[in-house]
């Protein structure tokens, strides 16, 4: 696709606007829909989703091809977006019951007389507003995960990107569902606002740290519980040991992947410097073998480019040297791929996310100073670990202050649904993906049957002396000795 039949078919995409109106309308029937879809119970729900799950594999192709023509992205990219995102579904739809299904905890001594127990209901209705860079795979998170909990939703996929939302709403509509447990609004900014002041009961938002903002204000208007997963400055740790190849590989793969447009990709790698050089030549080499434009796209959002080039020119503004490419990498929407060294710390090339095709690499003594500087941010979505010593890698992993770590890899985690998806900080708060995140859609609700009458009356108003005399020894005799 050519890069003005791409900005004709985002112009088009962002022209249709749902009305306040329209939006409330649906986040009614979402909570009317919601009651229905509580009733069908763990099974009656994981049956409706895989007939889902198997609607969007069999049009896994039609799917991928709306996929790339709204961001841009080569097909092959887009139809690994279609395969995670069924994966999910499909665990969403498996594990809920064990995840959310009542369970008895224990009593202990003082509630003996107690039967406890710990359940999880939907909120209700679920508003979920979507990014661009990958529009199908990251809403999903919210989207299956929310239905399965038994939650109805509504959603708002981004202005960039809307034929994904429209593509799920119609699939959803061809199971005849008789009630709409998953609606589609589409539209900017606006509409998502309007989504948040809805009456939804939790709003799933994915983006840019700053619209995280902006969302959580509106929700704090009503009190509406939020989750958020928003950017990353995400950062790779190569120790002197590691196979360098190998993470030469993943570097180039988590940095120029998706044209840079990964929330929890590769922005920055700090490298042992024994081996500084040898690392930087196997990147380098690999990062002039890929081609803009047909390796990876374009930048999906038209203002993106200009905020790569920004971020580039201060580096180089800043002492920072352009191994690969530079300023003039930047061609309309197209970005060729920038790999930088030496960039000062305060640089926007260092400390603010990305978002494009550009590496930044620098020395680091050891692993220790690796994992100062990757910390060293406000931003703690993801990061990666490369040393031949695994046990190591995990002791240097739990150190870094993120939400998700992979050793000698990058974005392992994207493939596997049982691991939790979020960040800290910047990155935002609250998780998608795994059992947390079925838990993050539900609310907990616990319970107690009173199951025989205790010796000793201490819940009344009228407690004999005796009673608290008994108490009070059998504190001091399990906790005061």
């Amino acid at each position: 696709m050519t890069q003005t039949e791409h900005r004709q078919r985002t112009d088009d995409a962002a022209a249709q606007v749902e009305t306040t109106a329209q939006v409330e309308a649906a986040a009614e029937a979402a909570r009317s829909a919601a009651r229905w879809w509580d009733v069908q119970g763990f099974r009656g729900r994981r049956g409706w989703l895989r007939d889902f799950a198997r609607v969007l594999a069999r049009g896994a192709d039609e799917l991928a091809g709306v996929i790339a023509r709204e961001t841009g992205k080569p097909d092959d990219d887009a139809l690994l977006e279609v395969m995670l995102a069924v994966e999910h579904l499909d665990w969403a739809s498996r594990n809920a019951k064990r995840v959310l299904r009542r369970r008895s905890v224990r009593s202990g001594v003082v509630g003996i007389d107690q039967a406890a127990s710990v359940g999880y209901r939907p909120y209700g209705a679920v508003g979920v507003i979507g990014p661009w860079n990958y529009p199908l795979y990251t809403p999903m998170g919210s989207i299956a995960y929310a239905l399965a909990a038994g939650n109805a939703v509504v959603f708002k996929p981004s202005e960039l990107t809307p034929g994904v939302g429209e593509w799920l709403a119609r699939a959803w509509q061809s199971l005849a569902p008789p009630q709409p447990v998953l609606q589609v609004v589409t539209g900017d900014g606006a509409v998502g606002a309007a989504l948040c002041r809805a009456g939804v009961d939790k709003v799933a938002f994915t983006g840019s740290t700053a619209t995280a903002k902006r969302v959580m204000a509106t929700c704090a208007e009503s009190l509406t519980p939020l989750v958020a997963e928003c950017g990353g400055k995400d950062a790779m740790l190569v120790a002197a040991d590691a196979d360098l190849d190998a993470a030469a590989e993943y570097a180039v793969f988590g940095g120029l992947g998706n044209a840079g447009q990964t929330c929890a990709g590769v922005e920055r790698i700090y490298v042992a410097d024994g081996v500084f050089d040898e690392f930087v030549a196997a990147v380098t080499a690999r990062v002039r073998a890929v081609r803009a434009g047909t390796d990876y796209g374009p930048m999906t959002m038209p203002a993106q480019a200009e905020i790569v080039r920004a971020q580039i020119a201060d580096a180089l503004r800043g002492g920072g040297r352009a191994l690969v490419g530079g300023e003039d990498s930047t061609q309309g929407r197209t970005i060729e791929p920038v790999v930088l060294t030496g960039v000062a710390p305060d640089s926007t090339a260092a400390t603010d996310e990305t978002f494009g095709p550009v590496l930044v690499i620098e020395p680091v003594a050891d692993l220790d100073e690796g994992v100062r500087r990757a910390n060293a941010s406000r931003y703690g979505l993801g990061a990666s670990v490369f040393t031949a010593d695994a046990d190591a890698g995990r002791a240097v992993a739990d150190r870094l202050d993120c939400g998700v770590v992979t050793v000698n890899s990058v974005l392992g985690f994207a493939g596997v649904p049982a691991l939790p998806f979020g960040g800290t900080g910047d990155s935002g708060f609250g998780r998608i993906h795994g059992d947390d995140g079925l838990r993050e859609f539900a609310t907990v609700k616990s319970m107690t049957v009173t199951r025989f009458a205790t010796p000793l009356k201490l819940m009344t108003m009228r407690r004999r002396r005796r009673d608290v005399r008994v108490a009070r020894i059998m504190l001091r005799l399990r906790h005061g000795r």
